[in-house]
């Protein structure tokens, strides 16, 4: 028996727990595979344009702005529009997501593109979300070489894309979408995300870019969709 198996031998014996661990492994499994839902909170539960209506509502509450716009071909202008509102370099970082890749980025001739991950240096970055949710205007963000999670908590301006028809009602919803698109194929992390970073620890003042970006832009893309 070598150190490891020692220790884990005195763990089951003080849990009382056999050392064989195929009962448990069956039982984690068919948890898994069953997927239990908890209480679907109802406020979310919206007509698709309502609930649109609803996140853009609850990231405005929480200091996010936001902007719609019909296809992926108005992005580029959409988010030089925002650099140059902010007075900001006409620079930003994004990763290897191919939704972002297919944007007609060149239309743009003095918007500067940079790619990979963040090395805390870059003003502003782009994302694409996952998903969100309607009910605390919270985005869905997955890390990876797509969108990696340095785009999302090192720059000061973050902005996200996020499709229309993938906002859905609440987390659980979320949740069973990304089950089911991602499969076995999992993210390392799955990160929420509602509103730029904010702090009140100092004399319940809130200062904005705490522990992150101070500023979160949400572009949503085309038109809601019934889930």
């Amino acid at each position: 028996m070598n150190s490891k198996e020692a220790i884990l031998h005195k763990i089951r014996s003080s849990l009382k727990v056999p050392s064989n661990d195929t009962v448990r492994e069956a039982s984690v499994a068919a948890r898994l595979a069953d997927h239990p839902t908890g209480v679907i909170p109802a406020r979310g539960q919206l007509p698709p344009e309502e609930r649109l209506a609803l996140f853009v509502s609850m990231a405005e509450k929480y200091s996010a702005t936001t902007e719609r716009i019909e296809t992926l071909d108005a992005l580029p202008a959409a988010v030089s529009d925002y650099l140059k509102r902010r007075n900001l370099p006409a620079t930003i970082r994004i990763g290897a997501d191919p939704r972002l890749a297919a944007a007609p980025w060149s239309s743009e001739a003095t918007l500067e593109i940079r790619h990979g991950a963040s090395d805390g240096h870059d003003l502003a970055t782009v994302s694409h979300a996952f998903g969100a949710f309607a009910e605390t205007g919270t985005l869905a963000l997955l890390s990876g070489p797509d969108n990696p999670v340095t785009l999302t908590f090192l720059p000061e301006h973050h902005i996200v894309v996020l499709r229309a028809d993938e906002i859905s009602g609440d987390m659980e919803s979320v949740w069973a979408r990304f089950r089911s698109v991602r499969g076995g194929d999992m993210s390392r992390t799955v990160n929420f995300v509602t509103g730029p970073s904010r702090s009140a620890d100092i004399e319940q003042t809130l200062l904005l870019g705490a522990h992150g970006p101070r500023a979160l832009h949400i572009v949503i893309v085309g038109r809601a969709a019934v889930n």
